[in-house]
């Protein structure tokens, strides 16, 4: 049969396009370069590079999420994803791996390439990052004679071999960029130097050795070890911290570089939400580049989710959102991204300068400094600085006035003009909010429009109290937790019968007895006589704590059975891996007579009936249960129901105001630990954060008294269209899953405030515009166009976004230059200048501020 020639099909044209796109993007990388270093820089092939990174680790979001992200970073300015080896995720049973799903190393390195960007690969395998039990899997713990991080050699055998096999795999696939790959940076150990010193004489060389063990595996790439001021050569030390202007290397042959440039910090259950404003941030990054730096990494660029167990801490939050530049859900937030994108451009423009010389320092007055960089054909850049972080100040640099806001940076790629200042922000600020949406058949139930599911819709199971399986065992004293569980579930039973008789002093015609319960931690639940009697648990800060709770005992055989549960496993500080949890002490008391209990001989159940049936994954009717009314506010009870796809494609959350504390599953995958009942204390946010001065993980906090969190990122990939959906919680102290909602992520107001001190926009320095700030908007969505300015103001406006108001100046034309300007068009630019406005009032420095909303440009 004659074959006839055919059009191409859509399908199969976009796949060429696709094909032709990754080739065009690899270009660089497909070719084998050599990298090595010199004093001033990384080099690759011979040219001296300034690198601008970005940590995004695969495990904290899914596949499917991966190319968009990484193109974001890309879109964002950086030129390296940088990611943690996650040891415990890949090797969970010694000598059996996994690689599969949001675990597919080699797949993300590849989708990093694939945009044309470089790899930085920090195999550790210690990752601490508020991951579980700091990345190492928990069965190390159980190797006879083994201690960690120190010249031991069963800790050795085992680090040694799992690098090997990370690095042979990389080879395999030719991922290194001797081999064409993007990996031009690889790491060994992380952040021993912070807690050296309590590991004693073997610190130093352990150290040694892991040096030469990385090396000898020839990846033709340098190795860094971050935060070891004693790394050996040819090792790269390097600096971990919100600033690290002040790091110099422990080699003049060595470049200064910075691998994690903290962009937030890390939320705890039962803590506020932790955020950094972008003027320090930038202030920070451009500090650094300012005095010498030529590698820049942010912690995290995306920071994502803790799914399933993986979080550490303990009390680490299922949220992984760092308040990086890309947000848990893949969503860009604003004005953190687009402030730094700016800011990397006018790096990238002094990068022939950065990187030809050290810089020149001049001290321009108390807390004013002016690093210069020339080339030998005469290119300069100039970085003035203000450290003081309360006063402005104007300085003369090259015989020109340069006004320098408090705590900021002014970069000018050519030595005259200011292309950027890190306290001004040109970039909008778009307001992500969270919109309920239904999730079930709106036909079955066309009396409501909330986001909640009906009671008609759960199933429930509920999970025996005690240790009453056949797997249950007694021990005479009380067990340490993680040694008893190998951290196989969060809960382990200890259950005791005690036999009060009539004369018992613990009895008196019903009389009431104290129980005492000393815990490791992390959470106790207390069963009196298969009743919850009381509960408490430790903090991120200590996880200890001490209970006592009035209980009554009844004459005869009485029933005690505590439940205690971990909360993630210790990740960071000198031993992190011997520290204990669970009881270690239990008394009974009343004014009469004391019964210490932690000698007696207990029945232990090492995690929950309900896992041991995987009801996360089970639907046999014989399992679940129905009733006309469904179990709320019970304890231990499983929760059973089907959903649909929320409609449009903007991320989804699970709101779980009304549970209690537990664990959920979306179609057999773990989204995480819940937990919406644990708050943020009252105290210790501020409504307004100051950038200026030094930044810690505490100065700016929101969300006091609330909980530290009530919503939970579902990855679309995990939702199946046009089927029914499975959401199975497990819930530990009592909730009400009617009234679980969902929700969609979409940005809401977008806001912009522009003065006209602002340096013109970045791609504009070098033309004729070059004076004129300019206020930019753009809605996220490429369907979506601006539909309405809500408020517009040039003269002397004040407030924040959505709180706009008139100043004592305003022109009276600004709204509509605007609505005309704005309304219709998916982004607008408008100068900031009295040829446009006109001028409201004279000899003062306006401003032009302005809200505007989106919406789909469909037409229906």
């Amino acid at each position: 049969m004659a074959a006839h020639p055919t059009l191409p099909s859509p399908v199969s044209t976009s796949l060429l396009l696709l094909l032709l796109l990754l080739l065009s993007c690899c270009y660089e990388l497909c070719a084998a370069a050599t990298v090595s270093y010199d004093h001033r820089a990384v080099v690759i092939d011979g040219k001296r590079r300034v690198l601008l990174s970005g940590s995004i680790h695969y495990p904290r979001s899914t596949p499917e999420m991966w190319p968009d992200l990484i193109q974001k970073s890309k879109d964002g300015g950086l030129d390296v994803i940088e990611t943690y080896v996650f040891w415990n995720l890949h090797e969970p049973v010694q000598g059996q791996y996994d690689f599969g799903g949001r675990k597919d190393l080699v797949k993300f390195i590849k989708t990093v390439a694939a945009a044309g960007l470089y790899v930085h690969l920090r195999i550790g395998p210690y990752v601490c990052a508020e991951w579980n039990y700091g990345g190492f899997p928990v069965w190390l713990h159980f190797i006879p004679q083994i201690k960690f991080r120190i010249d031991n050699d069963p800790f050795k055998k085992e680090m040694q071999k799992f690098t090997t096999k990370i690095v042979d795999m990389m080879k395999k696939e030719k991922l290194f960029a001797s081999q064409g790959g993007p990996i031009i940076l690889s790491q060994i150990e992380n952040e021993y130097g912070n807690v050296e010193k309590y590991y004693g004489p073997t610190a130093k060389s352990y150290i040694d050795w892991a040096a030469s063990m990385a090396t000898s595996l020839n990846v033709s790439v340098p190795w860094v070890m971050c935060q070891q001021d004693n790394a050996p050569d040819p090792i790269i030390n390097t600096c971990n911290g919100f600033y690290c202007d002040n790091f110099k290397p422990n080699s003049e042959k060595k470049p200064k570089m910075w691998t994690e440039n903290w962009s937030g910090w890390f939320l705890s259950f039962g803590g506020g939400v932790p955020y950094r404003p972008v003027e320090d941030l930038a202030f920070a990054v451009a500090r650094f580049f300012q005095r010498g730096g030529t590698f820049q990494n942010y912690y995290m660029y995306h920071g994502g989710t803790n799914f399933g167990r993986t979080s550490g801490g303990p009390f680490i939050s299922t949220s992984y959102d760092y308040d990086a530049p890309i947000d848990e859900y893949g969503l860009v937030r604003q004005p953190k991204w687009g402030h730094l994108r700016d800011l990397h451009k006018v790096i990238k423009q002094c990068e022939e300068a950065l990187v030809a010389t050290d810089p020149t320092y001049t001290s321009l007055g108390k807390n004013l400094e002016a690093h210069v960089y020339k080339t030998a054909s005469g290119r300069c850049a100039a970085f003035l600085a203000n450290i003081d972080d309360h006063s402005d100040a104007t300085i003369t640099f090259n015989g020109k006035p340069y006004h320098l806001p408090a705590w900021s940076v002014s970069i000018l790629p050519d030595c005259q003009n200011v292309a950027f200042n890190t306290a001004k922000i040109n970039s909008q600020t778009t307001v992500l909010e969270m919109k309920y949406t239904k999730t079930y058949d709106q036909a079955a139930d066309e009396s409501t429009d909330s986001s909640e599911i009906s009671e008609s819709e759960w199933k429930f199971f509920s999970e025996p109290i005690g240790s009453i399986n056949s797997t249950a065992f007694k021990n005479v004293g009380l067990l340490e937790q993680i040694n008893t569980t190998a951290d196989t579930s969060d809960y382990l039973w200890y259950s005791i019968s005690i036999d009060v008789k009539g004369n018992e002093p613990f009895l008196f015609n019903g009389t009431q007895t104290t129980l005492h319960v000393d815990s490791l931690g992390h959470v106790l639940r207390v069963f009196v006589n298969g009743k919850l009697s009381a509960s408490k648990q430790g903090s991120n800060a200590d996880a200890s704590f001490k209970l006592e709770n009035v209980i009554t005992l009844a004459s005869g055989q009485n029933r005690i059975d505590l439940l205690s549960a971990t909360v993630g496993l210790k990740n960071y500080g000198q031993f992190f891996d011997l520290t204990g949890a669970g009881i270690t002490g239990v008394i009974l008391k009343n004014h009469n007579a004391t019964r210490d209990l932690s000698s007696s001989q207990w029945t232990y159940q090492i995690g929950l009936k309900g896992e041991k049936l995987a009801l996360h994954d089970n639907t046999q009717n014989s399992t679940w249960m129905t009733l006309s009314s469904l179990p709320r506010n019970q304890p231990l009870t499983w929760y059973m129901t089907y959903f649909d796809a929320p409609k449009d494609g903007d991320p989804v959350a699970i709101d779980f105001t009304g549970m209690g504390k537990g664990e959920a599953w979306v179609n057999g995958h773990s989204i995480g630990r819940y937990w919406p009942t644990y708050t943020a204390p009252p105290n210790g946010c501020v409504k307004s954060c100051d950038y200026r001065g030094q930044f810690s993980g505490s100065k700016c906090v929101k969300n006091c008294g609330q909980p530290s969190q009530s919503l939970y990122h579902v990855p679309r990939s995990l939702i199946q269209q046009g089927k029914k959906n499975r959401l199975v919680l497990f819930e530990e102290v009592g909730g009400d899953p009617t009234l679980v909602s969902f929700a969609l992520r979409k940005a809401g107001s977008l806001c912009a405030h522009v003065s006209q001190s602002h340096p013109p926009p970045v791609d504009a320095v070098n033309t004729a515009q070059r004076k004129d700030a300019v206020l930019h908007l753009e809605c996220p969505h490429s369907d979506h166009v601006i539909s309405s300015v809500k408020f517009a103001s040039f003269g002397t406006p004040h407030g924040t976004c959505r709180s706009y108001s008139h100043g004592n100046c305003s022109s009276t034309t600004a709204l509509a230059i605007l609505q005309q300007a704005c309304i219709g068009v998916r982004s607008c630019d408008v100068k900031v200048s009295t040829e446009v406005f006109g001028d409201p009032c004279r000899d003062v420095v306006k401003s032009l501020a302005v809200e505007a909303s989106c919406s789909s440009n469909e037409v229906g």
